[in-house]
């Protein structure tokens, strides 16, 4: 299709998909004064509890933008943050797991993660912003020129086509992303794991909850989740055996007949585990389902999608603002994809994990034995901080300094380390605040002796007390330099800082360069 009429709409960023991955692009490049428009193709948000868990990570992503305080007042308190293992619903647990970062503070974050339903947390991220939201419209097709995006858009309530002429399109459009498939991009992993159902319904299942509190309590036939600190629930199981009565199937899995069930609603669904083979095609960055599919065991699959718009929405910014040159978005696949295919390979392992909890339960019941606690894990299962707080990314956005990466398991444990491609370490300050509520839309700067930053990036100069220098691996003379997603881009142990130098390479360099590297 060729342009050949004027587009009714021109905008900076067109981003696709109303989920939690798009509403936070959304957020984060109203605070960069990024205009936005952004479609979705169902008429509202979705009803349906899904994505239960926020991490420390994306709970730190959402401090940043004023809504983390707001997100936790409506989630779960902190002691439903674990996992719960049973024969049914009314008996007693044979194991348990807590997750990590959520269930208690860390030192390692000012922040918290939260037991939440996303259809609590949607409604916070549209209004932490203003730019223009559609719902009801879907994306037909697209075309991508050196200059810009045009895309056809279809009004599914008017029938009517319209066109929007977009710099840059983030396609948030889920698993199944039409984007995805219009652009030729394939993926690779596993595909169709299962089919799955999700039952909601309200129940009264005090007598053998209330002082059980947990995220989830996983059975031999599914898995319970409570979907709001004031009530409802929902029974997560195998599907794909076709129409049934969804009462009797929550009722059979509680183990009792002593409780009023009321179905509210139920959705069907299957379980996808790949990887997109490319994250960008031209003026076109996926991100979220659209670029990764993870399975849901361990909760990582939306906060990798955080994740990724939190590293890209600074480099749009930095584009269309002029500070920076196209090129820079070619580190968003660079970074991104890699964390992407480690969540995979993490995420598949949790589900096996969980899967031989249940096996080893059903080989003791067969037998008649009782249930002797032992976790396959070691209580590891959700013991994630290396795979949330340490990703670290080599890039052309990341100047090295020579320094060893610390050595840990990159999946459970993480080592706060100033180190250049790293998460910046959390550090209290005199006046109570952590070293990450300096972050912003702009580039933060820590030093002993702070100096002022000359040129065209936007730039904050923070001092840094002289008790966190070691931490930071720097002496007095010495800097970090942090970019706006929180990755350390440089560090210097000793002066003078380079910072314009440094900055000019990153937003310049790499708008030129394609350099291998990545996240892990």
């Amino acid at each position: 299709m060729l342009e050949t009429t004027a587009p009714d709409l021109d905008v900076p960023v067109l981003i696709v998909g109303g989920g939690p991955v798009g509403l936070t692009a959304r957020a984060l490049l109203d605070r960069w004064n990024v205009p936005t428009l952004l479609v979705e193709r169902y008429p509202e948000l979705s009803p349906f509890p899904r994505s239960r868990l926020i991490n420390v990570r994306s709970m730190e992503v959402f401090r940043q933008l004023g809504v983390a305080a707001e997100i936790t007042a409506r989630a779960f308190p902190r002691e439903y943050g674990r996992i719960r293992f049973s024969d049914g619903m009314t008996t007693p647990d044979y194991a348990t797991a807590a997750m990590e970062g959520v269930n208690a503070p860390i030192a390692e974050s000012p922040a918290l993660g939260v037991v939440t339903s996303q259809d609590r947390l949607e409604p916070i991220l549209v209004a932490a912003a203003d730019s223009e939201l559609r719902f009801g419209h879907e994306l037909v097709d697209l075309v991508v020129s050196d200059s810009s995006v045009l895309a056809t858009v279809l009004d599914r309530a008017g029938d009517a086509t319209y066109q929007v002429r977009a710099g840059y399109v983030v396609a948030a459009d889920g698993a199944n992303s039409s984007i995805r498939q219009l652009l030729g991009i394939g993926t690779t992993g596993p595909g169709a794991l299962s089919e799955n159902v999700t039952i909601v319904f309200d129940a009264d299942l005090s007598p053998w909850w209330g002082d059980r509190p947990a995220g989830a309590y996983a059975t031999a036939g599914g898995a319970f989740v409570p979907v709001y600190p004031e009530g409802t629930w929902a029974f997560v199981a195998p599907g794909g055996d076709g129409p049934t009565e969804w009462r009797d199937v929550v009722v059979r899995a509680l183990g009792t007949t002593d409780v009023e069930v009321q179905v509210l609603r139920v959705q069907e669904w299957t379980t996808m585990a790949q990887v997109a083979d490319r994250f960008a095609d031209g003026r076109v960055l996926l991100a979220g389902d659209a670029a990764h599919a993870i399975p849901p065991a361990g909760g990582m699959g939306m906060n990798i999608g955080i994740g990724d718009v939190h590293n890209l929405c600074w480099k749009l910014a930095g584009v269309v603002q002029g500070w920076a040159g196209p090129g820079l978005l070619d580190t968003y696949d660079v970074e991104r994809r890699p964390v992407a295919r480690r969540t995979l390979e993490q995420a598949t392992e949790n589900a096996q994990l969980m899967w031989q909890v249940v096996l080893r339960r059903r080989e003791q019941l067969d037998a008649g034995l009782p249930a002797d606690g032992q976790l396959p894990w070691s209580e590891r299962y959700f013991a994630q901080l290396g795979q949330v707080l340490g990703v670290a990314y080599e890039s052309a956005a990341v100047r090295p300094d020579g320094s060893a990466p610390p050595s840990a398991d990159p999946a459970t444990e993480y080592v706060p380390v100033a180190r250049p491609g790293h998460r910046m370490p959390h550090l209290w300050l005199p006046d109570g605040s952590s070293t990450l509520d300096r972050l912003g839309p702009w580039f933060t700067l820590f030093a002993a002796e702070p100096a002022a930053v000359d040129g065209p990036w936007p730039v904050h100069v923070e001092p840094l007390p002289a008790e966190h220098l070691d931490a930071c691996g720097i002496g007095v003379q010495g800097a970090v330099l942090v970019r706006p997603d929180g990755h350390v881009a440089a560090r210097w142990s000793e002066g003078p800082a380079d910072v314009e130098g440094v900055l000019a390479g990153i937003t310049d360099d790499a708008a030129r360069s394609s350099a291998a590297g990545g996240g892990r």
